[in-house]
């Protein structure tokens, strides 16, 4: 009788831990996309159901460009309210954010998406003013509060030139106006020092020169794909993008 009962409480506790293994093993990775300047949330819609069909969870933040600690906030959020673990991914401006937000202990991965990578201490001018001016930085304008926006050419010339027209009227009436200051503060922490890091290099980027992503590949050690994009390559090459973030949360 007490070897039944001995037979049937183990049966019991092999049963339970069965089970919380295939729970936690059924617990979804989650994906944090993090748009960039001139963007918003919307800029990811070709990526999403890539990555839903692969049984991953996603968040689009809508960051309010007003500063990189305010971006950075935002996403703390999104990083904090997921479920499982995260795997962080930046476009363009949102690099800056990743890289700081990314120390958070959830995320286990980075995924930089022609985007830029600051080192301690860095800001966004920082890491350009290394390289030449980009092209499409010249059809920026400042309102009188400082808000940067990209004009209609410079969307359909430069931004995005390698997507349809109507696209491209949709991305010009929905960006986001980036502060100025932002440009000019500085990440303190360094989440791709301490993290795997993933780059998708735009090799027809005008707005984020190809070579600057290129060198930060390097500086990364990050397993990098090209693709023959323009700086919104989330939306002419989505398939490209989403491969790897899925490899990112493998």
């Amino acid at each position: 009788m007490k070897t039944l009962k001995t037979l049937i409480a183990l049966s019991a506790i092999l049963f339970t831990t069965a089970f919380a293994g295939v729970v936690s093993a059924k617990e979804p990775t989650t994906v944090v996309l993090v748009h960039g300047a001139f963007a918003d949330g919307s800029s990811w819609s070709k990526v999403i159901p890539r990555l839903e069909k692969a049984g991953l969870n996603v968040i689009a933040v809508q960051n309010p460009l007003e500063s990189l600690a305010g971006d950075v906030a935002f996403t703390h959020r999104a990083i904090s309210s997921a479920p499982g673990d995260v795997v962080l991914v930046g476009h363009s401006w949102g690099g800056m954010v990743i890289t700081e937000a990314g120390v958070h202990p959830k995320v286990k991965s980075l995924v930089y998406v022609a985007a830029y990578a600051p080192d301690a201490g860095q800001s966004l001018l920082d890491v350009a003013g290394k390289y030449p001016d980009a092209p499409g930085l010249g059809f920026l304008s400042a309102d009188a509060e400082g808000y940067l926006r990209l004009s209609k050419d410079g969307v359909t010339k430069h931004f995005a030139h390698d997507v349809s027209a109507r696209e491209q009227d949709v991305i010009a009436v929905t960006q986001g106006a980036l502060n100025s200051k932002a440009l000019e503060q500085k990440v303190s922490n360094v989440a791709w020092k301490h993290k795997p890091n993933f780059a998708v290099v735009a090799t027809q980027d005008t707005m984020t020169l190809t070579q600057l992503q290129r060198d930060q590949v390097k500086k990364l050690d990050a397993t990098a794909v090209e693709a023959k994009a323009s700086h919104v390559v989330m939306v002419s090459q989505p398939k490209a993008v989403a491969n790897l973030i899925i490899k990112a949360a493998r």
